[in-house]
């Protein structure tokens, strides 16, 4: 899921879709719920149709791929809402070399507020060069 996820966060997020993203990457919310948070509903949704493919038309690998995106959704909101943008005040003195990794990286993603530039598209995986900084 993560090979999506990046994929989706670079081509979908940050193109056709910016305009529902491009306020996760402004430094002052007006308020707690961001357009970006409509990504929640839509992968979702995703995830429901797979479930229905899987039980209404005995499509196996639906049950597979609803809960890979299940899965991965309860990930990015344990590890980006709560852990990296402490939208909730949990795992705040998590400091471990892989942790300060992913803030690392993730804070050089929002170094960028425009579209087309940026890096680290991914949540889990971190590049190599956000460990050595540790």
């Amino acid at each position: 899921m993560e090979g999506v996820a990046w994929f989706s966060h670079k081509y979908i997020m940050h193109g056709f879709l910016w305009s529902l993203h491009k306020d996760h990457h402004k430094k002052d919310h007006k308020s707690w719920f961001e357009r970006n948070d409509t990504f929640f509903i839509i992968y979702a949704s995703i995830s429901a149709v797979f479930v229905i493919m899987w039980g209404e038309f005995s499509f196996w690998p639906g049950l597979a791929i609803a809960l890979g995106i299940f899965g991965y959704g309860l990930t990015y909101f344990f590890v980006h809402d709560i852990f990296i943008h402490q939208r909730i005040k949990w795992f705040r003195k998590a400091n471990s070399k892989y942790a300060k990794a992913i803030r690392r990286a993730h804070k050089i993603h929002h170094k960028s507020l425009k579209k087309e530039e940026g890096e680290c598209f991914g949540m889990l995986w971190v590049p190599l060069k956000y460990f050595r900084e540790s």
